[in-house]
């Protein structure tokens, strides 16, 4: 009985990992599928997000599929920023350092508007960040002629 008592802890471990390996096995099929409709597509813990053209969609991932969908258009924004621990980055010197929070931020045009985008990794959003600059450079001079 004693040893019944002592692996107790470690079967309601087993059974804990196996549920949330499940559950974001869950999270990534959901988000699967969501992904298809865009050209370009990101998930992590944190958020998704998804580019069809000059549209933007960013949201929370659930196993239910992403939720608290918001959608903007690069040609709306008037400029994009790294931010590490809610202060602004340089985009090349400063991409080694290990921040808490990790977000692109979006200015939109309304004053003091904008709109964070969460990341884990510092890398993956600086390599979005500079996609989506170019992106928006590029729907800015169209807007221009």
């Amino acid at each position: 009985m004693e040893r019944g008592l002592l692996w107790l802890p470690l079967l309601i471990a087993f059974f804990g990992l196996a549920w949330a390996g499940w559950n974001d096995y869950q999270k990534v099929e959901a988000y699967r599928q969501w992904a298809m409709q865009f050209d370009r597509a990101k998930y992590d813990i944190y958020a998704v997000l998804g580019q069809k053209g000059s549209e933007l969609t960013w949201g929370k991932p659930t196993r239910q599929g992403p939720v608290d969908l918001e959608t903007f258009s690069l040609s709306n924004v008037q400029g994009i920023r790294l931010l590490g621990d809610r202060q602004p980055l340089d985009w090349n010197s400063e991409l080694n350092g290990s921040f808490k929070q990790v977000a692109l931020e979006f200015i939109l045009p309304i004053p003091q508007a904008s709109i964070q985008v969460p990341f884990t990794e510092l890398s993956l959003a600086a390599e979005w960040g500079k996609f989506l600059q170019q992106e928006w450079q590029r729907y800015q001079s169209q807007k221009a002629v």
